[in-house]
């Protein structure tokens, strides 16, 4: 306030009264922002003081649009040419710099000087304050928009300004690119080829599988027009390239001598959405594989089918530490148009919820018979043979899983085999009694260090910017999930000691710096990965419950956990068990404290039929309420992203 007064030239400062802003600006109180200047038509004198930080970060900030109860993002440069339109001049103040005192504190000779350290530590805090560089919402208290945070401030997305679309930035699509690297060879060493399809569907081929279009068709996006003319024929862009690509599995498959024809593409694919769009979990354009083979037989369908799902687990445990429950899909929950639908299925503890990590279909014959794919018989040339189909698909929502499941308040949590980066190397220790030689020294101690490590396949950067504190750059890594950090100052090129803060569980290390730290490190990393792994399980198997009783269906459900229960088979109970626990819910949300506002109007519904069943179903009914029909499997229940 008193900065703000100085810039105004008064002493008398104050919030302008009711009357004053409904003549002025035509806004109530609580809804002044520079877009109410819209309405000053008399150009009455208005100085118009905006905060240095918004243009440093080059982050979207929200503001009221003249009214409190609505709010639109906008960029710094939207902002800047909305005010030069109306001719107003604006002035940048450093309102940050205004936290500081404006004289220097009064020197204390009795106390001793911190380590340099500490003072770094201390810097962290007071940077964390004044840049926002920190996580400002709890996984506790906001779950939602702690996600959507750390994801910005961890620079693995930035927003685009068509709804439901995002950038991947570098850090993010490091990891696909990994997954990428990593399932590519797995399923080379299969056989599977790659390919590349066309983005654009026919209408007329779209329609040839009814079963098929009817669960994709609220979600095609339709080109209709070209510049300013009206296509003749709407062109679907792919939701899935089941109906794209086997017109020509038809052409290019004539004997069984054509069979395995086993192909994957590496793509995007849109799904006009209009659920609640979340970054890598729900939107409406994203990056996955798919791949698309044809087999002479069914159990040689079902075999790959399998083969890939252990792929798509291998994705998820060996390279970002989250365990999987693999299983089949239910009849309500298959993939339209398939057989059936084998599943891996992950679980965010911090909201009690599973989330579809990849599917992996057994498509039969249906395709084959719609897009006049056959074989001639072998044994006898006058027959003809529909071959068995499978779709698999893993996408980019493996990444915001992995956040989902490892982040914490300090930000993201990086596994250490898919972090772009994997040791930093920060400084510290450099004062004014430092001399440019020792400085210098230590800087190009940590670029050795940096290039050392970087040779035995240690992915590490040095932090050297000096336009940052030692606490700054902390702060900025750690929000960023980096596995290691290691602080290098003039003690540990003393004693020849690295100084190493683990990210997953805050732990301080002490490695030797000599022959065998590259060792030490690696060794270090897998005790990294090995511990975020075993965390997440531990999570899981203490939130999945066994429950037998509807009596107890719900209660547990809403102590943020998954269920194992038994099930008749019957769609009709699958349905009710949904509206049933969201019913319940609702009614005991007045009595219960609980951290995803949506929860409660959502039910459980069924994740999948695991694999490993816990025990057999004899003797027990259906969990649903009312059903008396003996059940016929365990089914892991729970409410879902």
């Amino acid at each position: 306030m008193k900065r703000i007064q100085k810039e105004a030239g008064t002493k008398d400062l104050r919030f302008a009264p009711e009357d004053v802003l409904a003549e002025n600006l035509k806004v109530i109180q609580g809804a002044v922002t520079p877009f109410a200047l819209v309405n000053n038509v008399e150009k009455h004198n208005v100085i118009v003081l905006l905060d240095k930080n918004l243009t440093d970060c080059g982050c979207p900030f929200v503001l009221h649009p003249c009214r409190n109860d609505k709010s639109c993002l906008v960029t710094f440069p939207q902002l800047e040419q909305f005010l030069n339109k109306l001719g107003y001049t604006y002035k940048l103040v450093d309102f940050g710099a205004e936290a500081a005192p404006a004289e220097p504190a009064k020197k204390q000779p009795a106390e001793k000087k911190a380590p340099a350290e500490k003072k770094s530590q201390a810097a962290a805090v007071e940077e964390k304050g004044e840049t926002k560089l920190g996580i400002q919402n709890t996984i506790e208290s906001n779950f939602s928009s702690w996600y959507t945070e750390v994801i910005t401030k961890a620079e693995m997305i930035e927003y685009y300004d068509v709804s439901g679309c995002y950038i991947i930035r570098p850090w993010g699509y490091y990891v696909w690119k990994t997954i990428q690297q990593h399932f590519g060879r797995y399923i080379e060493r299969m056989g599977v080829e790659d390919c590349y399809f066309p983005l654009f569907v026919s209408k007329n081929c779209l329609e040839r599988e009814k079963d098929h279009i009817e669960g994709f068709a609220p979600e095609v996006a339709w080109v209709t027009k070209a510049g300013d003319s009206d296509l003749e024929q709407p062109v679907g862009i792919r939701p899935t390239s089941e109906t794209v690509m086997y017109p020509y599995y038809g052409k290019w498959i004539r004997s069984h001598r054509d069979l395995p024809l086993r192909l994957n593409q590496w793509n995007n694919v849109i799904r006009w959405e209009f659920s609640h769009p979340t970054p890598f979990i729900r939107t409406r354009e994203f990056l996955w594989q798919e791949g698309h083979c044809v087999w002479p037989t069914e159990q040689q369908c079902t075999e790959e089918v399998l083969e890939i799902l252990d792929g798509y687990a291998e994705v998820y445990e060996k390279l970002l530490a989250v365990p999987v429950v693999k299983g089949r899909k239910t009849e309500k929950e298959k993939f339209a148009g398939a057989y059936f639908t084998t599943t891996v299925e992950t679980f965010i503890g911090s909201v009690g919820r599973g989330c579809q990590g990849g599917t992996s279909h057994n498509l039969g014959q249906n395709f084959a018979k719609m897009f006049d794919i056959n074989i001639q018989d072998p044994e006898n040339n006058d027959k003809t043979i529909i071959p068995f189909q499978n779709s698999w698909g893993l996408s980019t929502r493996t990444i915001g899983v992995m956040v989902m499941v490892h982040g914490d308040n300090k930000g993201l949590v990086m596994p250490p085999r898919v972090s772009q980066v994997q040791v930093v190397i920060i400084p510290v220790g450099i004062t004014k009694s430092t001399t440019e030689e020792e400085r210098q020294t230590l800087l190009q101690e940590a670029q050795r260090l940096e290039k050392e490590l970087n040779k035995a396949d240690i992915r590490t950067k040095a932090d050297l910017r000096d336009n940052y504190s030692p606490g700054w750059r902390f702060n900025h890594w750690e929000v960023k999930g980096t596995p290691l950090r290691i602080e290098l100052g003039p003690k540990e090129l003393q004693e020849k000691q690295l100084a190493i803060a683990v990210r997953y569980n805050g732990e301080r290390r002490t490695v030797a710096w000599d022959g065998n730290v590259t060792k030490s490190l690696a060794t270090l990393l897998e005790e990294v990965h090995d511990g975020m792994f075993e965390k997440a399980r531990q999570t899981r198997l203490t939130h999945t419950k066994r429950v037998t009783d509807w009596g107890d269906f719900t209660a547990t459900l809403n102590q943020k956990c998954i269920l194992l229960s038994p099930w008749c088979g019957e769609m009709s109970c699958e349905d009710n068990i949904k509206t049933f626990s969201a019913e319940e819910s609702k009614a005991a949300q007045s009595e219960e404290v609980r951290e995803d506002a949506r929860a409660p109007s959502m039910g459980a519904k069924s994740l999948c039929i695991p694999f490993e069943q816990p025990e057999g179903v004899e003797g027990l009914t259906c969990v649903c309420k009312g059903c008396t029909n003996p059940a016929k499997q365990w089914v892991l229940w729970g409410r879902s992203y």
